[in-house]
């Protein structure tokens, strides 16, 4: 079965996801300059979002991290490993990740960022404690080679992954580790209407001038800040044939597989990404989602409902967010009629002040609860 899912989010002034000088991403899309938020920026929010974890558990998820060595001698201060020993071995840990297992120079973290699950971590950790069993003084344990420990730790390819990594993709040059094809494609997302940059110009003051002199006059900082407000059409898709794959060593993974999708839905609706949200706090709830549920497996954006920038019209009450959500429904209906898609069930949920009334056969939820239910009865 393969699941899409759409979503437009109507944001006022925000920054979510910078680009190298700070200012909002965007891009060119049907010849104007749109707003945009990158899937990677998309994924982590995901990923690293409470109701995810809440939903999911914290054991079916992973980290990624540079830092292996420190959390394999975490793993070996439990087993009571020396802290002598301990210390010798950490740069070699730091060769994890790459085929060459050459040892970072720059301190015991590894070159590559790598994705791990806990049953990574800890057969990385027997590994290198059986070695450690087999030395007899701290130089002993200096001579062991990266590159031989790395080839030691066996069973990758049984070896369970978390959720997470099933969903969003694994890559890894080394042997100890497998590579996990992403479940789960997501898009960049990109605003539906033309993008108007703007820029926040401040000040810092000082709590302890008084302003009675010139000298005391003025901010003790200035600065300034770009932003957008824009209404974001995000796109995912979830082939669950490929989560089912990636999750086989699991333990009980059908039973994983039927929390994991009603819990992204609640996740990706819930949850914003967290760039400047301190200076901005730009949380917003969909405006609507709409799920198709596809047993022919033919992925379809609807972005090109958006080729021309939506702008605010008398006809939707000057309400970017309702222009928005009538182009996806007008879309929709023309890829049905056009191609005639076989979509096993359709579902739209929208907020109160909005009404769709499509073409297309749908259900039409009242609720996020109520989408949330009637995705969960798919899998049944």
């Amino acid at each position: 079965m393969l699941y899409e899912i759409h979503m437009l989010k109507n944001y006022p002034p925000v920054n979510l996801n910078r680009d190298e000088s700070g200012a909002p991403k965007s891009c060119m899309f049907g010849g104007t300059t749109r707003g945009r938020v990158s899937s990677q920026c998309l994924k982590r929010s995901w990923r690293k979002s409470p109701v995810l974890e809440e939903m999911i558990g914290a054991e079916h998820l992973g980290i990624r991290t540079r830092k292996l060595p420190d959390l394999v001698a975490d793993q070996l201060r439990a087993t009571s490993v020396s802290e002598a020993y301990i210390e010798a071995v950490l740069p070699k840990l730091s060769g994890f990740g790459n085929k060459e297992g050459t040892e970072n120079k720059k301190g015991n973290i590894t070159a590559q960022v790598v994705f791990y699950a806990p049953e990574d971590i800890a057969a990385v950790a027997n590994v290198v404690a059986e070695k450690l069993r087999g030395c007899e003084t701290v130089k002993q344990v200096k001579a062991l080679k990266a590159k031989e420990l790395q080839e030691a730790v066996k069973g990758a390819d049984s070896r369970p992954v978390t959720l997470d990594m099933a969903l969003f993709g694994r890559m890894v040059t080394s042997n100890a580790f497998r590579d996990v094809e992403a479940a789960m494609q997501v898009a960049h997302a990109i605003s539906t209407n033309k993008l108007n940059m703007e820029s926040d110009y401040f000040t810092a003051m000082d709590d302890l001038l008084s302003g009675e002199s010139m000298e005391e006059m003025g901010s003790a900082m200035i600065g300034d800040t770009d932003y957008n407000s824009s209404c974001y059409y995000i796109y995912a898709s979830l082939d669950t044939d490929v989560l089912r794959e990636n999750l086989k060593h699991s333990p009980d993974a059908e039973a994983l597989i039927r929390k994991t999708i009603p819990a992204l839905v609640r996740t990706m609706a819930l949850t914003n990404p967290s760039g400047k949200q301190n200076s901005f706090a730009g949380n917003v709830l969909p405006s609507a989602i709409l799920i198709e549920c596809k047993e022919e497996k033919v992925p379809v954006s609807m972005v090109n409902a958006y080729v021309h920038a939506v702008r605010p019209a008398p006809e939707n009450d000057y309400d970017l967010a309702k222009g928005s959500i009538q182009m996806l429904a007008n879309q929709v209906d023309y890829i049905q009629d056009g191609f005639g898609l076989n979509v096993a069930k359709r579902l739209w949920f929208t907020q109160k002040p909005y009404e769709i009334h499509p073409k297309s056969e749908a259900v039409i939820c009242a609720s996020l609860p109520e989408l949330v239910e009637e995705v969960a009865a798919t899998l049944k």
